[in-house]
């Protein structure tokens, strides 16, 4: 291996440092791209000026590199730059660190394909790959910004660590050869240098793609077709069809289903539309009704089970087969906001209730065999939301024969609900969605008291997505990394808590009343339905509360769940006009 002069000489990032200031610099980059390859998920402070600095430092080795000079000063200026605003605006933090690095990615991959395509001499493919791969991930980091920070993170470590290491490599040798001048790079480099460099273009480029093809794969959200589209005139009244077509996906097989559009009553009182399902058995007439409120499906308008591929599955309906076999038509809500125009009435009350009253009500219009004798269920949120429709139905929607209300594990003392989720990791994306529907139901309730200014965009990305979709891996992975740090100050606090406490179920039912909790549940937990159900009883009203032990949230109600059976047999009784137990008499 000789030495080399001239052109040569410039090619190698370090070749016009002192050797001392080459070793120190590659040292310090070496560090810097350590802590950020082995640790990408510290803090989102921590991580945002990790980065920040790591863009200056990238920025400065490309300036070391003179092979084409206006090319690489641009590009080295255009990094720099990247750095020093991230570090010198703090409001930007993630959002704007993942725009200005997304930009900056498919830059740099633009510049170096000229530069590649320019060059007289070197590895023209090689270069090739290597920005290509770099544009490909600036796209995948502008279209999934709340984990490309974590991706670059990694990228840019092990990156600084490869420089660095050169830099380091390369001081020794001059140290101890006594000489400024080092290997070339490029056309001149040794062929095993070349072939390594390749190897690892490949590689990058491959990487890049599959990732490129995988945040594809993810991708999804369904959009509401214009089935949803409220008409042009809209009744007042709550409860009226506005318009129903058959329905077939995911259906038992010998049921006949519709979808429907109805008009109901938002939270804050005003008029809105919303969308269900009723689905009824192939034969006979006058089939009583559970009325399914469904579990957590996501906040964003796509998120309606009427538009998801498994439409009960997805909200945890309880054997809908089971259900249809024992002569049971079933109504489910996808709520207001959920498929419709406007924001969906999450954990509030009011709004979740008088949706699942008002699709009973449009059901009955239906030419469909529904009788009048009516059950609710509601799983988590589905829960809280036929809590309230029960206590509202007597107000609301006299003309219903509401016969019994089953909720299972509700959400109840919302509160507790909201400060437990910040233990949680997992929680954070329903604490998202929580957030979402506070923030657009109360003007007090602002996004910024509650949300880390790292998290923001973290948190918009969650509330964008639906639980059934492989896009939820990432939130669940993202809130998972970040170590639980979204949440500024406890949700179950200020105007947020107050307001969560104004949406506790407790307006009295006049229907016998069953609830179902799974002992092992660690989002709505058991001691904190236990503390509900006391102060309920304690009010009067008649509760028959069953526990299953070992059971966590979603396990009460699908599997051989023990509750399945029972539930079943509850609501027989119901319908049946038989006397109902009452737990808190014992």
């Amino acid at each position: 291996m000789g030495l080399t002069t001239g052109k040569d000489r410039r090619a190698r990032p370090g070749a016009r440092l002192p050797w001392a200031l080459a070793l120190a610099v590659g040292a310090a980059c070496a560090v810097l791209g350590i802590v950020l390859t082995v640790r990408p998920f510290l803090s989102l402070g921590v991580l945002v000026v990790l980065l920040a600095v790591g863009l200056v430092a990238h920025g400065i080795a490309e300036l070391l590199r003179r092979d084409a000079p206006w090319l690489r000063v641009v590009l080295a200026l255009g990094w720099i730059a990247a750095g020093v605003l991230v570090l010198a605006v703090p409001g930007l933090t993630i959002g704007g660190l993942v725009l200005v690095v997304g930009i900056a990615l498919v830059l740099s991959g633009a510049i170096g394909a000229v530069r590649a395509l320019r060059s007289p001499d070197g590895d023209r493919w090689t270069a090739l790959a290597l920005a290509a791969a770099s544009v490909l991930l600036g796209i995948v980091a502008l279209a999934w910004p709340d984990v490309t920070v974590f991706v670059v993170a990694a990228v840019l470590g092990v990156r600084l660590v490869l420089l660095g290491g050169s830099l380091v490599i390369d001081a020794i040798r001059r140290a101890r050869a006594g000489a400024s001048t080092v290997e070339a790079d490029g056309a001149g480099a040794p062929p095993r240098a070349r072939a390594r460099r390749r190897a690892g273009a490949v590689l990058a480029l491959v990487g890049t793609a599959a990732l490129l093809l995988v945040s594809v794969q993810l991708s999804g959200v369904p959009r509401p077709d214009a089935f949803y589209d409220a008409p042009s005139a809209v009744p007042a009244e709550p409860g009226q069809l506005l318009r129903s077509e058959p329905f077939q996906r995911a259906v038992p097989e010998g049921a006949t289903a519709w979808r429907m559009l109805y008009t109901t009553t938002a939270a804050d009182g005003s008029p809105a539309v919303a969308s269900g399902l009723v689905v009824v058995p192939g034969a006979g007439d006058d089939h009583p009704v559970v009325a399914w409120a469904h579990g957590t499906t996501g906040y964003a308008t796509g998120c309606a089970p009427s538009l998801l591929e498994e439409p009960f599955v997805a909200g945890a309906m309880p054997d809908l087969g089971a259900t249809l076999a024992a002569g049971w038509a079933v109504v489910a809500t996808d709520y207001a906001g959920l498929g419709t125009a406007g924001s969906q009435p999450y954990l509030i009350g009011e709004g979740e209730g008088r949706s699942v009253l008002d699709a009973i009500r449009a059901a009955q219009q239906l030419e469909a065999g529904l009788g009048t004798d009516t059950v609710l269920w509601g799983h988590s949120q589905g829960g809280h939301a036929a809590l309230w429709a029960g206590g509202l139905a007597a107000g609301y929607a006299p003309e219903l024969s509401i016969v019994g209300v089953a909720a299972m594990a509700p959400a109840t003392d919302l509160p507790a609900l909201l400060d437990g989720i910040t233990g949680s990791p997992v929680g954070a994306v329903f604490g998202a969605f929580a957030l979402a529907a506070y923030v657009e139901a109360y003007p007090e309730v602002a996004s910024g008291d509650y949300v880390r200014p790292g998290a923001r965009i973290m948190v918009e990305s969650m509330q964008q997505r639906c639980l059934t979709d492989p896009s939820t891996l990432v939130s669940l992975a993202t809130s998972i990394v970040s170590d639980g740090r979204v949440w500024s100050q406890r949700p179950g606090d200020g105007e947020l808590g107050e307001r969560a406490a104004e949406n506790v179920p407790t307006l009295p039912i006049g229907a016998p009343l069953l609830l179902a909790q799974g002992g092992a549940d660690s989002l709505i937990t058991a001691q904190a339905q236990d503390g509900y159900v006391a102060a309920r009883c304690a009010e009067g009203q008649a509760i028959d509360y069953r526990t299953y032990p070992g059971l966590d949230h979603m396990g009460v109600v699908t599997g051989e769940s023990p509750l399945l059976p029972e539930l079943r047999a509850w609501t027989a009784d119901r319908f049946a006009g038989a006397p109902a137990a009452d737990g808190c008499s014992s």
